[in-house]
């Protein structure tokens, strides 16, 4: 019985740092993924907008496909990809070439991921870019 206890003092703890570092790790895997699919989804968008501000329609398109997986998702019902993640955590850019759309960017900002010890804030990752594919369509 001693022995048990004793050796729990050391392995209870290492149980639980592995477990909320697989934890912390799958929901960091899990934005990961939902900023790929976001970044995708605004490369093939129709583009409609003259500068490098997009529509409010075309970012919020963005942001419900990185946050809910459905770009017509309704957010009052729509369960987020991370618990907590909003679509104000959801950062839009476009780059232009020669005047034309050429690169979208997707990022988490402003976000903080829930580990079993407290909270890790998130700016600016994770990100990714894709080049611009879909139709530009200014008005």
């Amino acid at each position: 019985m001693i022995e048990f206890t004793l050796s729990m003092l050391v392995l209870m703890p290492l149980f639980l740092g592995a477990w909320a570092f697989g934890y912390t790790f799958f929901q960091y895997t899990q934005l990961e993924n939902a900023v790929r699919n976001g970044a995708r989804y605004a490369s093939t968008l129709n583009y409609d907008s003259n500068s490098t501000t997009p529509s409010s329609s075309f970012q919020t398109a963005v942001q419900k496909m990185t946050v809910y997986g459905d770009p017509n998702a309704d957010t009052t019902t729509a369960t987020p990809v991370v618990a907590g993640l909003t679509t104000s955590n959801v950062s839009l850019t476009v780059a232009f070439t020669n005047s034309a759309p050429s690169a979208v960017t997707v990022q988490i900002t402003n976000f903080q991921v829930r580990t079993y010890f407290g909270k890790t804030n998130l700016n600016g990752k994770p990100y990714v870019w894709f080049p611009y594919v879909g139709y530009w369509t200014p008005p």
